[in-house]
């Protein structure tokens, strides 16, 4: 997903969630070495995906992508809750999101 894309899709979610303008955004990117496995604690907040290495496995309360996963018919850049990345990789890999931090004060879309 390119950056553009994304935060056009994050204005319009916001508005659905009923956050309005009243967020902040972060870019993150994690760096994983070979095989690890990170947690992110994500509550309240909610993460799209921009940039998945093909043996990067990301799974949350409402989705999952993994690009090796063949029992799944479709791949999901947005993700909330508890989020696990893992490395399925012998080589560094990386994965970068932005991040959605709402100021929680539920606001009507302009």
């Amino acid at each position: 997903m390119t950056e553009e894309l994304a935060l056009e899709y994050i204005s319009k979610r916001a508005c659905e969630l009923g956050y309005g303008n009243d967020y902040t955004i972060r870019v993150r990117h994690f760096v994983l070495q070979p095989q690890e496995s990170r947690k992110i604690n994500s509550h309240d907040q909610f993460f799209v995906l921009l940039e998945p290495y093909c043996e990067m496995r990301i799974e949350s309360a409402t989705a999952l992508f993994d690009m090796s996963e063949n029992q799944i018919n479709e791949l999901q850049y947005e993700h909330k809750g508890e989020i696990t990345l893992t490395n399925q990789s012998i080589f560094v890999t990386h994965a970068r999101f932005i991040q959605v931090i709402p100021k929680f004060c539920k606001k009507p879309c302009p």
